[in-house]
């Protein structure tokens, strides 16, 4: 089954690029793209795509206005990769926060970009690194989060699964981990969302760290 992807950037070179790489893989098609973040949701309505590789910096509207506006305006959305030059971003964290998946390197080596939008497919995997683990620490404690961390109650297993989540684990290494079947893992997965209220398991891992749930180290 092959992955569509929207590419966003307002620059054609980076476009052209991310095309090349992308397109070079059987399993991978690039359906569509844009030069601004102000284009994304038409174009996600028209075109569906799985996958969005939008730009974080961009003129009219930013990666982060974009995701938040896309994430409103379409049912079902595609998943979200914002792209940036460089990893310790503010901009890539917000980005994050207001629902993106994950990020994208634009000096990525092809196997990198080519993994990164597969994973970002899959929906099981973090695209989380340890840069900007860092940004979510800095808010631990935010009494919000650890409101809302309390009212989720989750059980002993859920809590360790969502621990495994933040060190960057897929499904199956979690499963590994516990020594459990995957589709048990997923069916913690799910609860820990639900009761997070997370869209996917970034914002359940932002939810961990900014909350003090988890604790980089």
């Amino acid at each position: 089954m092959s992955i569509s992807v929207l590419l966003v950037d307002d620059e054609q070179l980076v476009r052209a690029g991310l095309r090349a790489i992308l397109e070079s893989q059987p399993d991978i098609r690039v359906i569509g793209e844009a030069a601004d973040g102000a284009s994304v949701v038409p174009l996600v309505r028209q075109l569906r795509p799985d996958v969005v590789a939008m730009d974080v910096r961009m003129p009219l509207l930013d990666g982060i206005e974009a995701t938040r506006a896309v994430l409103r305006a379409v049912p079902d959305p595609p998943r979200i990769l914002v792209v940036t030059t460089f990893e310790n971003d503010e901009y890539v964290y917000e980005a994050l926060r207001a629902g993106a998946d994950g990020f994208l390197l634009k000096r990525a080596r092809p196997a990198e970009i080519v993994h990164a939008v597969r994973l970002a497919a899959e929906g099981e995997s973090l695209l989380f690194p340890a840069a900007v683990r860092s940004f979510a620490a800095a808010r631990g404690g935010n009494e919000r989060a650890r409101e809302a961390m309390d009212r989720a109650a989750l059980t002993e297993r859920e809590a360790e699964v969502l621990r495994l989540m933040a060190r960057g684990l897929s499904n199956a290494e979690i499963a590994g981990h516990l020594v459990i079947g995957a589709e048990t893992v997923k069916t913690h997965v799910s609860a820990v969302l639900a009761k997070l209220g997370a869209r996917d398991r970034t914002q359940a891992v932002i939810a961990a760290y900014e909350s003090g749930f988890v604790v980089p180290g």
